[in-house]
């Protein structure tokens, strides 16, 4: 190729030519052309999916529903012979994977139509389905009505869904576009995500979520700054041909969207997308925990399981003039049960991971599986070493070097084994008994009025399969909550609930014996609890009851206990 400009001076190139009017070529190139059309014709040819189960497992173990008509099987002699498939031969497979005959089955779009697999009580094969997801393709309805194929009612126990990727960071591209139209096209059907989804994806796998674009902006301008390890700004940009910055060097407004990088992400060789990969999902994941953190993850719709669950009060926030549909605040006492981690499934784990220690808390006792979790990321680009401690009831993650400002420390297989099985036998024998306040009914109205701060929306589905849908209000959000519906304000909270709703930074109205706030404070850097606008003859009587007083700024300020906050509420309010 030769360089030229053309009318309006950009630099292009176009084949180069000799004398006579013939191309001119590179005889090596050419040579080195043809050497690899050698070696690739050379290779054995790579089978296809269907046919490779088909070779692993045996045509006699596995059920095959598709649409061809016909397909290779070995013969005796070690010889292929071509089969001939009918509709009779599908109907046979599938009866034979629902009699168990044969334990393995694959079916395709055209095998899935109106055909169930699941654990069928009616049928001899009950076992639990583990439903691997290959090759989903670009349909979300027809990749939620293939995993309906092993999810329906009337079924033994439900599917283990396994969504099936390579290493390739890049395939991530079209993952995250499937949990994106599944759960969409969950919410359009059903009215929450996780119906779509079936949980198979978590809110970082979106990644053209508001959460992967903003981590997006932070690569780009990491990457500008040179602060990425993966590649530099010129090297990137001559691979994807993406322009970052203007003539003047600095960083366009109007960046590449996401959908523009993933796809030319494709373009680069495998390890350098999987490096990028790993610094922009460490972004994502940074936020999206985040965000779980302060509540306000949109993460569709939570169910709460529970024991029994019991409305103790009903009371109605809005009616609707035209409609009479009504909004209701239900206060619900719940009784949950934890469902801990068994050891054997903990030990699992640690034997099938080489990374895995068996940790013990030197102060409370308890145990934890130690494992590396992914590195997070900073604004400034620095990589955070994370660690996860696995627990019995629940998952931690801590930052590799805050590791070793804490109790933890390594502990021997028998000591971790022994007191994991003290912490799940206690653990499965405790009962949890909690007040709910959700708020129910006809929501859309009355969304602005509701905290910004937790936008989850949650059923609590008890043992009796009873169930109400709703958004959580916590007792410090009820007096705005009331405030902006304009409504007065009868529900009383308990003393425990007020001394946790005052730990949490809100301010807590009451009426009786006296009004006032009680709201959290500072002092000498030490958290207390006060009440606000205590008349000067109340001093002695709260005095009587466990509260103190102390002169600040030559005012006289009410605090109440810290550890006993909840016991000297109780005296405050009397019986309530």
């Amino acid at each position: 190729m030769r360089d030229y400009r053309d009318d309006t001076g950009e630099v292009r190139s176009r084949p180069l030519i000799d004398d006579d009017g013939h191309a001119v070529t590179n005889p090596e190139a050419e040579a080195a052309r043809d050497d690899l059309i050698e070696q690739l014709c050379a290779l054995p040819p790579i089978a296809a999916v269907l046919d490779g189960v088909l070779t692993y497992f045996g045509h006699d173990a596995v059920a095959e529903v598709t649409g061809r008509t016909k397909r290779l099987v070995p013969a005796a002699n070690g010889t292929q012979k071509l089969e001939t498939r009918s509709g009779r031969s599908t109907q046979a497979d599938a009866a034979a994977f629902m009699a168990g005959t044969k334990r393995i089955l694959v079916f395709s779009d055209a095998g899935g139509t109106g055909r169930s697999y699941h654990a069928s009580l009616d049928a001899l094969n009950q076992e639990q389905r583990v439903h691997l997801l290959l090759e989903p393709g670009w349909r979300a309805d027809r990749a939620i009505q293939g995993l309906g194929r092993t999810h329906r009612t009337h079924q033994a126990c439900s599917p283990l869904f396994r969504p099936v990727t390579t290493d390739c960071k890049g395939e991530l591209r079209f993952t995250s576009t499937i949990a994106r139209r599944l759960d969409s096209l969950g919410a359009l059907t059903r009215g929450q995500r996780q119906t779509g989804g079936q949980n198979l994806f978590d809110p970082a796998d979106n990644l053209e979520s508001e959460y992967a674009k903003a981590a997006l902006i932070s690569w780009y301008h990491l990457l500008k700054s040179g602060k990425l390890k993966s590649t530099s700004l010129q090297d990137f940009t001559h691979r994807t041909g993406l322009e970052l910055t203007d003539q003047d060097g600095v960083m366009k407004e109007e960046l590449p969207p996401i959908q523009r990088w993933l796809n030319r992400l494709l373009a680069l060789p495998i390890g350098l997308q999987n490096v990028i990969f790993d610094e922009f999902l460490a972004l994502v994941e940074t936020r999206v925990a985040a965000a779980r953190d302060a509540g306000t993850l949109d993460v569709g719709v939570e169910t709460m399981l529970v024991e029994t669950a019991t409305v103790l009060d009903d009371r109605i926030l809005r009616t609707d003039t035209v409609s009479g549909a009504t909004s209701h605040l239900l206060t619900i006492e719940v009784a949950r049960r934890r469902h801990p981690v068994s050891l054997d499934r903990a030990l699992r784990l640690a034997d099938a991971d080489d990374t895995a220690v068996f940790v013990k808390n030197a102060k409370s006792g308890k145990v934890a599986l130690k494992t590396p979790a992914r590195a997070g990321m900073t604004e400034d680009g620095m990589p955070v070493l994370r660690i996860e401690l696995m627990r019995p009831t629940r998952r931690e993650y801590l930052a590799a070097d805050d590791l070793y400002e804490t109790a933890w420390e390594e502990c021997a297989r028998e000591t971790f084994a022994k007191a994991w099985a003290e912490e799940e036998e206690q653990a499965r024998n405790h009962v949890d008994t909690e007040t709910i306040r959700l708020a129910t009914g006809l929501l859309l109205p009355i969304w602005s009025a509701l905290p910004s701060t937790h936008l989850a929306v949650s059923r609590i589905v008890d043992a009796e399969g009873r169930s109400w849908l709703g958004r959580i209000v916590f007792p410090g959000d009820l007096h705005q909550l009331f405030g902006k519906l304009g409504l007065s304000e009868e529900t009383s909270l308990t003393p425990s609930e007020i001394a946790r709703a005052v730990e949490n930074g809100n301010v807590i109205p009451l009426k009786r014996p006296f009004a006032c706030e009680i709201k959290r404070a500072r002092v000498n850097g030490l958290p207390r609890i006060e009440i606000v606008g205590a008349p000067a003859g109340q001093l002695a009587w709260l005095k009587s009851l466990g509260c103190f007083t102390e002169v600040i700024a030559y005012k006289t300020r009410v605090f109440v206990p810290v550890p006993e906050a909840t016991v000297i509420l109780q005296r405050v309010l009397g019986d309530r």
